[in-house]
């Protein structure tokens, strides 16, 4: 019995992964599209063995990862000080909340030709454009969980003799941590859809370059494996921080159970 258990549990995750690539198999030989334009499973997996053999797709997944790395850190850093005071005085987020909004809508891609104008064509302009993304998509995400902090908590730690600092570190900051790990995860979420977008900046490497040269030759099967490459990359981070919120997060369940 506990051996069928973990079968399972790979059974259950294998599953989707399967059904995928038997749908995408179908539609290649079903006729209903032009199998020029659907490239098959096999042709992508070939195109990514030839790409890793001789070193490209490494070096262009390692860039890319830096640069949505690089991206989120600097967001979150600005994002969650920001957000805790939009959240925690309210006169602050009245003022600041339109402006938050505005800049919030406005798509990155919309942003590049002055990005160039102001930081040139070299990394720190991907750098800005992932950073952009990041930071307000985190400021909405902190606001909106500090905003949901019920005072009941700092009321109550004043009762019992706490001091202005004991209550930020033992109540503000585990009180806080749940919605900047989200606010982390919504981030890399934004940024990884940024990402292609800012690498229209005259790169040479990364993912979405990638994408960019193979979509000007008609290669299918490069911007396939592009494609692919991000979602597992993304998907491979987002699991990463699941974790880790389950590893500085489990005191909520047990104050739950």
């Amino acid at each position: 019995m506990t051996d069928a258990n973990p079968l399972r549990r790979v059974a259950l995750l294998a599953l989707p992964w399967i059904c995928v690539v038997l749908a995408w198999t179908l539609l290649h030989y079903s006729g209903l599209v032009n199998p020029v334009l659907v490239p098959t499973p096999a042709q992508v997996a070939r195109r990514f063995w030839e790409l890793m053999s001789n070193g490209k797709l490494p070096i262009d997944m390692l860039i890319s990862a830096r640069r949505v790395l690089i991206g989120v850190v600097l967001g979150t850093l600005l994002a969650v000080p920001t957000g805790f005071v939009l959240g925690w005085y309210k006169n602050v987020h009245g003022f600041a909340d339109p402006l938050v909004n505005f800049f919030r809508a406005l798509p990155p891609i919309a942003l590049i030709p002055l990005v160039v104008v102001y930081f040139g064509i070299g990394e720190a302009a991907k750098v800005v454009i992932l950073f952009y993304a990041a930071f307000f998509s985190g400021v909405i995400v902190m606001y909106e969980g500090i905003s949901q902090i019920s005072p009941i908590f700092i009321r109550v730690a004043r009762t019992l003799g706490a001091t202005d600092g004991e209550i930020f570190r033992r109540v503000i900051v585990p009180l806080s941590l749940p919605h900047i790990l989200t606010a982390v995860r919504v981030e890399l979420g934004v940024v990884w859809a940024t990402l292609v977008a800012s690498e229209l900046i005259a790169a040479q490497n990364g993912l979405g370059a990638m994408i960019q040269n193979a979509s000007s030759f008609f290669q299918l099967d490069l911007i396939y494996l592009g494609i692919i490459c991000i979602g597992l990359i993304a998907l491979g981070m987002d699991l990463l921080l699941r974790k880790i919120s389950q590893r500085f997060l489990n005191w909520q369940d047990r104050i739950s159970a």
